[in-house]
């Protein structure tokens, strides 16, 4: 078996082939000669930032010795905080996920490390890095499962948000995972952490689950203004997201959302009347002003969209030059128009030729800057481009109907959203005999995909 040398051997290598002294070699990576003699002898404690400063100057990779780092200097000895913390953020910048598990499992094993794992989790977190956040979070909690300590329930809320992502199915299992937990957060948390709940449960549309979760928002949101209210602000030591008034309305929105859904009409505009008079909100500042218009606005726009459900189409012109001019309200109108188009067989193809050029840049992309979450922008794509096929289908323009219906089958498929991949197959089977054959060709594709996937 070949034995790798030690890290101060292959220095001691590489500055005698590169006929290097100890102090030329540490005016080029910046350390005093007395440093580079200490680390080269063995005589003095290496540190990760001297680790970074010999890989610089050896030219190898800055991970070029973490493996041998944790063996040489982690391993055989006390562990060391102070030491071993600048290693694993090292570890997490440059993706070695694999040195950072090796290390986190040694601190595992001491339940004084927790609190610093915790830490280091919350710090990568807010930068971005979700997987190496994930497996401390996971880690962290596994550890204190049996605790009622906030540790526990904070890991699995920042758990629940990093597997929310293009996979319907893997939200659902994360939404329902995360529900137990909710009551476990401080009443903040609790806030946002249940407007990210409904948020996904929307995406999917689970309208029981969100209004449960809606009902149980507007109530703490309530609860927590009026607390608040007799508060005063060097007492308010943290605050969730958005003004607790802003959750109290959201979950009335919601909840009409879901009345609307389920053809309950009046009790939906009852809602909507809620969340559009905000006038007994007592704050004045700037941040209040704005969250009253947006939702005295959204309850113009959703008044609409209650009377268009409910059937009355003489309403239909005066939404379309309601939304027209607001861009973020133009994929949600449509899709509500067309919806209502089929269910009451009328004609909107004035409309849909108004926002050609729209509706073809959500065929092409759709990321979309709004203040809707990702999940919701691309599931109500996913339901526009149903309705779409729907209505073109059903008036024999088989072209266009192919179009939406395989665009629809294709996002659902990589989206992992079963329900409508179901809902394309049997509308396909419906219309199957006027399908172009590049149509046929294109769906026997998408099909052979969605069978891979399932395999």
């Amino acid at each position: 078996m070949e034995i790798t040398p030690t890290i101060r051997a292959e220095v001691q290598t590489y500055l005698k082939r590169n006929g290097l002294t100890m102090t030329e070699f540490g005016h080029t990576i910046d350390l005093n000669t007395g440093t580079v003699s200490g680390i080269v002898t063995g005589n003095r404690p290496l540190s990760v930032h001297q680790l970074d400063c010999i890989t610089v100057g050896m030219n190898v990779q800055p991970d070029y010795f973490y493996e041998r780092y944790i063996e040489e200097c982690i391993e055989d000895f006390p562990l060391n905080w102070k030491k071993i913390s600048p290693f694993l953020y090292r570890c997490i910048e440059l993706g070695r996920l694999d040195c950072l598990q090796r290390v986190a499992f040694l601190l595992l094993d001491n339940p004084k490390y927790l609190p610093s794992l915790f830490e280091v989790a919350e710090d990568v977190y807010k930068d971005g890095y979700n997987e190496a956040a994930a497996f401390l979070y996971e880690n962290v909690a596994e550890t204190e499962k049996n605790q009622h300590s906030d540790r526990f329930a904070i890991c699995q809320y920042r758990l629940f948000t990093i597997r929310v992502g293009e996979d319907q199915e893997i939200n659902y299992d994360a939404a329902v995972q995360f529900e137990p937990y909710i009551e476990r957060l401080d009443e903040f948390d609790q806030l946002d952490a249940l407007r990210a709940l409904v948020n996904t449960y929307r995406s999917l549309r689970k309208w029981a689950k969100m209004n449960t979760f809606a009902t149980a928002l507007g109530n703490k949101a309530e609860i927590q203004y009026k607390i608040d209210l007799q508060r005063t602000k060097s007492e308010q030591t943290k605050k969730p997201f958005y003004p607790p008034f802003v959750y109290w309305a959201f979950s009335h929105l919601i909840r009409a959302e879901v009345c609307d859904t389920n053809k309950d009409y009046e009790t939906a505009l009852q809602h909507i009347q809620k969340y559009a008079d905000l006038s007994w909100v007592e704050e004045k500042d700037e941040t209040t002003l704005k969250w009253k218009n947006q939702f005295k606005e959204w309850a113009n726009a959703n008044t609409y969209v209650n009377r268009l459900l409910a059937g009355e189409i003489n309403v239909l012109f005066d939404y379309v030059a309601y939304f027209s001019s607001r861009k973020d309200e133009v994929l949600p109108a449509l899709d509500i128009i067309v919806e209502a188009a089929n269910r009451y067989h009328f004609d909107v193809d004035d409309i849909l030729n108004q926002f050609e050029v729209e509706i073809s840049s959500y065929l092409e992309e759709q990321k979309v800057e709004s203040f809707y979450t990702q999940q919701f922008i691309t599931e109500r794509y996913i339901h526009f481009s149903k309705e779409l096929a729907v209505y073109y289908l059903t008036k024999g323009r088989f072209s266009d109907g192919f179009t939406f219906l395989l665009s629809c089958l294709e996002k659902s498929t990589l989206n992992n959203n079963k329900s409508y991949i179901i809902k394309c197959v049997r509308l396909y089977e419906s219309y199957q005999e006027y399908a172009p054959s590049e149509a046929k060709i294109a769906y026997r594709n998408l099909i052979k995909e969605v069978g891979e996937d399932e395999a």
